[in-house]
């Protein structure tokens, strides 16, 4: 094996008798810039590796995914060998039997994922593992805490109390340009200028070349397409799509956040969640640069700084504040079945084939909403060109952007019912960027206003107009966005369904009002529109058009 070739080649292979510190490194904490490993001398320090194969098979993971993680961990052990660290890199079944079967006590940084503080929690309360505190978040929980008099929580309390607190673009106690958030004043459509940049690729070496071959070879039934240059590997990597993203996409990201397009799948956005949530990036130096870079428009810096200090930061906390929404305000979620595959079975017609762990998650639903999830989101057709184009822009890099994630992706998957869980559990698979701390908030409780208004304020839902705005989807689709499209007798048959709830929500007052003043005659073509979208996608077929006048 040329990882295990060059491994061996630094010479620090461990020792049972030399008196190292020995950290476990989760798959998500692969950094030396925080923690031990950021502070005492690397001859001082063993480090564990663990690769667990059934982990990768325990959901369909997109192979980018797989291929991404296995390359970076491979790449963080070489780096800390450079280092003079004491590298023990182990394959097997489970983390528990690996790490037990480490001489010696263990120390750890707490993992950001809860499934895997799980399976490890044995080895936790037996004392040969213990926990240290995770150094790579940026805020704490009783930052959190003080910020909030709920639940239910709220994201804008939470930002305004961190942004107080690090200083970060403010100026007196105030913050730049008078306000918190310029939020409103990102919401432009993209019409092709400025150009998007072209995402960078990355040299494919030795290292990331045996990872793309055994993901190819033992994971080939998992979905996706694998494309090696796109993977960043390395340190140097990593830098590399940062400045990138400084250079070519911060300057115009503020304007066009919302923005979707057919032209550039990412528009301006970095595309560093995926190495942020591995740790290859600390939050830490992107906030930092960020608000220190007079390259960078005040609103880009601070629609930037927005979704690392402020959203990413907070559903961190809910997650741990609600055990992955098993305990909500009282209520105990139901737990007790094993992971779903977001559908994958239904699509592809088989079982999954490999063992699945874990306790399923929250099975919470505010809006009683149990569909299933299409299988258009595993490929099939749907007909709606937004849709399809969004999906076949997942199953090919393992990404989009966070408006395609809320505004089609989970709107739709909304608008239809679909469970929540089938969504939540569908993005886990997906996403490169994907673990239980972000998509349970961030789909599970926002996405699909699943806990209700917990942590956010409204179903973020919308009808074909809102896509026609804000992309160009609507240019290439079967449809007409004001006569024939699905979406929006969807939008308003959604709102007629869920009236004894959402006329509770005050931010629907409005649409809920424009709702009731609808004529029957619309309401009941609302009602059958949503029917039969509803029945074609869930058996897989797709939608043809159908000329609609009571819109």
């Amino acid at each position: 094996m040329t990882f295990r070739a060059a491994l061996r080649a630094y010479g620090t292979a461990p020792s049972e008798r030399d008196g190292r510190r020995w950290l476990f490194v989760p798959y998500d904490q692969l950094t030396d810039a925080v923690g031990p490993l950021s502070r005492d001398a690397p001859e001082s320090l063993g480090i564990v590796l663990v690769e667990c194969p059934e982990k990768a098979g325990r959901r369909p993971y997109h192979q980018q995914k797989l291929a991404l993680l296995l390359t970076n961990l491979r790449h963080f052990a070489l780096e800390q060998a450079a280092r003079g660290v004491s590298v023990r890199h182990v394959v097997a079944s489970s983390y528990v039997a690996a790490l037990q079967a480490h001489p010696g006590p263990l120390e750890m940084m707490r993992p950001a994922e809860r499934e895997l503080r799980a399976e490890l929690a044995p080895l936790v309360d037996s004392g040969k593992l213990r926990l240290l505190p995770h150094e790579g978040w940026l805020t704490t929980s009783e930052d959190f805490r003080q910020s909030q008099s709920g639940p239910p929580w709220r994201m804008d309390a939470f930002y305004r109390e961190v942004r107080r607190r690090t200083g970060l673009l403010m100026h007196g106690g105030q913050p730049l340009g008078g306000r918190f958030s310029f939020d409103t004043d990102n919401r432009q459509p993209w019409r092709g200028e400025p150009a998007a940049p072209a995402p960078p690729t990355f040299e494919v070496d030795d290292i990331t070349r045996e990872v793309c071959s055994l993901v190819r070879e033992r994971f080939a039934h998992h979905p996706g397409t694998l494309t090696p240059e796109r993977l960043p590997a390395t340190r140097a990597d990593a830098q590399h799509l940062w400045a990138w993203a400084k250079r070519e996409c911060l300057p115009s990201f503020g304007p066009f956040e919302d923005a979707m397009s057919t032209r550039s799948r990412a528009l301006f956005h970095t595309q560093v969640s995926a190495l942020l949530n591995l740790q290859r990036i600390s939050a830490h130096q992107l906030v930092a640069e960020v608000s220190a870079d007079p390259r960078i428009p005040l609103a880009s810096q601070e629609g930037f700084v927005r979704q690392i200090l402020g959203w990413r930061e907070y559903m961190h906390h809910v997650h741990d504040a609600t055990d992955g929404f098993r305990v909500l305000a009282g209520v105990v979620s139901p737990s007790a079945r094993v992971p779903g595959d977001g559908g994958y079975a239904r699509w592809a017609g088989t079982p999954w084939p490999t063992p699945e762990g874990g306790d399923g998650g929250s099975l919470a639903s505010h809006l009683g909403a149990q569909q299933p999830l299409p299988p258009a989101y595993w490929g099939a057709r749907s007909g709606l060109h937004c849709l399809d184009t969004v999906i076949a822009s997942v199953w090919q890099d393992g990404y989009s952007h966070h408006i395609t994630r809320l505004m089609v992706l989970s709107n739709l998957a909304m608008l239809l019912d679909v469970a929540p869980r089938e969504l939540t559990d569908w993005f886990w698979a997906a996403y490169v960027d994907a673990y239980d701390w972000v998509v349970e908030p961030n789909v599970h409780g926002m996405g699909t206003f699943g806990v209700g208004d917990l942590l956010t304020t409204k179903p973020y839902i919308a009808g074909a107009a809102y896509i026609d705005r804000m992309s160009d989807y609507c240019e290439h689709c079967r449809f007409d966005p004001k006569t024939t499209c699905p979406i929006t007798p969807l939008y308003w048959a959604y709102l007629g369904r869920h009236r004894a709830a959402l006329q509770q929500v005050p931010r629907l007052k409005l649409p809920m009002a424009a709702e009731a003043k609808r004529a029957d005659a619309q309401k009941q073509a609302d009602a059958r529109i949503y029917e039969e979208t509803s029945q074609t996608l869930v058996r897989g077929g797709e939608l043809a058009p159908k000329q609609r006048t009571l819109f």
